[in-house]
């Protein structure tokens, strides 16, 4: 029995072909065994393979494409959306400034002097509304002229400093009617030759001069009164003063040179703009007359 050795049923047969379960095999028949056949060994062909799956590459390919193009669909409609949105709400610049109330303090009621809201323009001029009689106070002695309450108290406060510094600030025209002007424009130009645009040049249609607000007011030098209403008044000692010294009392030049009115260099016609009313009346119109050249109906 030494020389034995028993071997797995799986490598040993009967001689009649039956299997057994383990047989007894001499030392030297081992040499017919390969030396992989040892009972250490697992045969070949009973080993277990596992063999990776291929992926479905494809099928991913697909899944990537339709997700990009998914996102790519939902970035295009968002942007979209974004500038459709600003449309919606206000379709265009012009028609939601002309939803807007003329009068910005509020309510439907224009204020006295206030410009018309159609900003409508005659020969270059603006329209404005006569003053109401109860708002007016005399500037002078006799109380031939007039001026808003506030104009009138700002005019001769700079009155009394002017004299004061040596210079006479002379009044020669304030609040005018609408029949003032219409003897100011009309008879004026008949007496003159003149047609209605040579006549707008120097004063104002009626229903469109500043005289009618109650805040303008042409102004003289007592000690040059060969220059009133004159381009030469420009260079006298008044108005010198009041260019240097108008704006503490909120009176401005109406018709600068170079005017976007086109109205002639006027240095003598000066306006208040010191409260509110009187800041709407001026700044408003001009500001409707801008709005209206710039969207011409």
């Amino acid at each position: 029995m030494d020389n034995l050795i028993r071997i797995p049923e799986t490598q040993a047969t009967h001689a009649d072909g039956d299997d057994l379960e383990e047989a007894l095999v001499p030392l030297e028949h081992l040499r017919h065994f390969r030396e992989d056949a040892l009972p250490d060994d697992i045969p070949e062909a009973f080993r277990e393979v596992v063999h990776p799956r291929p992926r479905p590459w494809r099928q991913q390919r697909w899944v990537l494409f339709l997700s990009l193009f998914s996102l790519g669909v939902l970035a295009f409609g968002f942007g979209v959306g974004l500038n459709l949105v600003p449309q919606r709400l206000n379709p265009t610049g012009a028609a939601a400034s002309s939803a807007r109330p003329a009068n910005a303090t509020g309510g439907n009621n224009e204020q006295p002097g206030a410009a018309s809201p159609a900003a409508d323009t005659l020969l270059g001029h603006l329209a404005y509304a006569e003053a109401p009689a109860d708002s007016l106070k005399a500037i002078t002695e006799d109380g031939s002229l007039k001026l808003r309450a506030a104009a009138a108290d700002k005019f001769l406060a700079m009155q009394a400093d002017a004299r004061a510094a040596g210079v006479e600030l002379v009044p020669l025209s304030a609040y005018r009617s609408l029949q003032d002007q219409e003897h100011l424009f009309f008879d004026v130009k008949a007496a003159r030759g003149q047609n209605p645009t040579e006549r707008a040049e120097v004063s104002a249609p009626p229903g469109h001069s500043e005289h009618h607000t109650g805040y303008a007011i042409d102004i003289g030098d007592g000690a040059q009164p060969d220059t009133n209403l004159q381009f030469s008044f420009a260079d006298t000692a008044a108005f010198q003063w009041l260019q240097e010294n108008a704006a503490y009392y909120s009176f401005e030049l109406s018709f600068p040179k170079d005017n976007p009115q086109g109205v002639a260099y006027e240095p003598w016609h000066w306006r208040f703009v010191g409260d509110r009313d009187s800041l709407e009346t001026f700044y408003k119109a001009h500001q409707l007359r801008q709005a209206a050249a710039t969207n011409p109906q």
